[in-house]
């Protein structure tokens, strides 16, 4: 280990995390064989807005471009801990699975396939011969809700009388070209998906789908704007603000026409932080850093290391002092097993171990590092960044826009 910041302890992923949230809602709906983590009032309509790099630490700097967000906040709030990686294919698999990434094994941006030898993206470029599915096996907590439906269970269809028990439905509310993506496929799978492009009309579907619900409804409203506009253009930035005020007007909106049986909760994914032009380095370029190394994965504030099989110890002991002089004051720099022992990425099952990197370089200070071989030179002009385990980047909110009333 290196650094003169502590390390963070991982995060308590069977206590108040984001991994509890759909799990938490489905017990409160009444769902068998789920645990409410999260302590959630009984209802019959549940209601998940995820903000995509929506951190706690932002919402409270940024509070007065989000008046309603704020009034809630200093009402009816709670935190959350994240997946780490803080990033979003590890966070929303946590989500979907109530899994710690070493269970559903997404663990980070870019990832080893060690069967295939092979980095894959766990976002946008999924390797076609890598089947979600088969890459992340465990049932998703939507998946778990299909299974109590009538339709699931053989009782014959039609209309539920009062002693039926109709299960719980599960609908997600996103955008229309993440109906059959992989990470959907992977770790969000079993919904009905309603898709809507423009986030005010994603907001309406979300209106119009809880009113018409006749039984116990879990939805699910995924919003992404916030996260492009702070990648592209920075925290507290013109794009980042406007779509900070247009988030929060629709979730004040929202909250004042829904169903009085209805819980509405809005959380985030990571948070977020600036990286400026200085801080954003391709590291190949620097001496010793990826001698003996076969593969570069993770992302740029969460790298992760792979060695060759043929370097030696005292190569592998080099690379590692020169991570250390280069990036130490900056980094956490820990080997696989000191991650997985300080809890960062909950049980690790032996599917998942070697998905994770032999040495794994998470920043602390204001830098994102990147394998300038494998990346576009355009996203070094990405200004926010995500994915270490600063209190920045790992709490988001969990804010209770609407609780049932009588």
């Amino acid at each position: 280990m290196s650094s003169a910041a502590p390390i963070p302890a991982g995060p308590a992923y069977a206590g108040r995390n984001l991994a509890g949230v759909l799990t938490s809602a489905a017990a409160a709906l009444g769902a068998a064989d789920f645990t409410n983590t999260l302590q959630l009032p009984r209802t019959r309509r549940a209601a998940v807005v995820m903000v995509d790099g929506l951190g706690k630490a932002l919402l409270k700097r940024y509070a007065g471009h989000a008046p309603f967000l704020k009034s809630v906040l200093d009402r009816d709030s709670g935190t959350l801990q994240v997946a780490y990686p803080t990033t979003t294919a590890a966070s929303l698999s946590s989500l979907g699975t109530g899994l710690a990434p070493g269970q559903h094994g997404l663990v980070g941006y870019d990832v080893l396939d060690p069967d295939r030898d092979t980095v894959i993206n766990q976002l946008g470029g999924w390797d076609p011969q890598t089947e979600p599915r088969a890459w992340q096996p465990h049932p998703t907590v939507f998946e778990r809700l299909a299974a109590t439906r009538p339709e699931a269970s053989g009782r014959p269809e039609g209309p539920v009388s009062a002693f039926d028990d109709p299960g719980v439905e599960a609908v997600t509310v996103s955008l229309p070209a993440f109906e059959s993506s992989a990470l959907t496929t992977a770790s969000l799978r079993g919904s009905r998906f309603v898709g809507a492009r423009t986030l005010q009309a994603r907001f309406q579907k979300t209106k119009e789908e809880l009113h018409a619900a006749s039984g116990p409804v879990l939805l699910y409203l995924y919003l992404n704007e916030l996260d492009k506009a702070g990648h592209q253009h920075g925290l507290g930035s013109e794009q980042w603000l406007y779509a900070l005020e247009e988030i929060d007007g629709a979730a004040r909106r929202l909250s004042t026409a829904l169903p009085k049986d209805t819980v509405l909760l809005l959380t985030g994914d990571h948070g977020m932080v600036d990286v400026p032009e200085a801080g954003r380095i391709d590291y190949a370029e620097l001496p010793g850093l990826v001698d003996g190394i076969r593969h570069t994965a993770g992302e740029p504030r969460f790298v992760q290391l792979h060695w060759a099989a043929d370097a030696s110890p005292a190569v592998r002991e080099r690379t590692t002092a020169a991570w250390r002089s280069a990036f130490g004051d900056q980094t956490w720099i820990l080997t696989r097993r000191e991650a997985v022992e300080a809890g960062w990425f909950g049980e690790v099952s032996a599917r998942v171990a070697p998905r994770l990197g032999d040495l794994i370089v998470a920043a602390h200070g204001p830098v994102a590092l990147y394998d300038g071989r494998r990346v576009s030179p355009a996203v070094f002009e990405m200004v926010g960044h995500h994915g270490s385990p600063t209190r920045a980047e790992r709490e988001v909110p969990l804010l209770f826009l609407q609780r049932p009333r009588r």
